[in-house]
């Protein structure tokens, strides 16, 4: 039976930015960590238009497609449906050990923001904030709302972590990946997942 390092549930929701994601993931499977997948309507669209990814409806189907495509050992990856109650995720009493929405709508932050818990994505949140773990919200969007923003103060004071998508530049990035890797890596600090993506300021 495999022990792996930590267990993370990853969010991958409709805004644009699928690759910050996707970058995540790879990091994540390759620090042997388990990942419960959690994958929206609109994220099937944004992974066909922005990484050619062809991303099956069906939680199996999917799980088998991540599985091949990150080379992760079996069972490593588990997706669930969006109405998937009995899923780990839906229930306090086996949270995994952090969340990341990465990139996250202004429509899944709304949702978190008020509670509503309509579909696992969302419940999934809500457990990560009751429990007391570290809810990462890699929100991509601009120009922000005032909206927006009451929804992402409402949510800090709850304890979720707000990282909008910004990446630096201060390291003259060379290719898009890089910036990717930026972001990434900043998300996988806050998880507690060692990396190498990028170099760290003053070294």
């Amino acid at each position: 039976m495999t022990s792996w390092n930590k267990t993370i549930a990853v969010g991958l929701t409709g805004a644009s930015g699928i690759h910050y994601g996707l970058r995540v993931l790879r990091c994540l499977v390759e620090a042997d960590a388990r990942v419960y997948l959690l994958v929206s309507q609109a994220a099937q669209v944004v992974l066909k238009m922005e990484a050619d990814l062809d991303v099956p409806g069906r939680p199996a189907d999917a799980e088998a497609f991540f599985t091949g495509h990150f080379r992760a050992a079996a069972g490593q990856i588990r997706v669930f449906g969006r109405q998937q109650w009995a899923a780990p995720v839906a229930s306090g009493t086996n949270p995994p050990d952090a969340m990341a929405i990465c990139p996250c709508t202004t429509g899944t932050l709304a949702s978190i923001a008020a509670g509503l818990s309509q579909d696992l994505m969302d419940r999934a949140a809500d457990v990560a904030l009751k429990e007391g773990r570290k809810l990462i919200l890699v929100v991509r969007e601009m120009p922000f709302t005032t909206v927006h923003l009451e929804n992402m103060l409402r949510l800090s004071r709850a304890g979720a972590v707000i990282m909008p998508a910004n990446p630096g530049f201060y390291f003259k990035p060379q290719r898009v990946d890089e910036i990717y890797d930026f972001v990434a890596a900043r998300v996988l600090d806050h998880l507690g997942i060692p990396h190498r993506l990028s170099a760290r300021w003053g070294d």
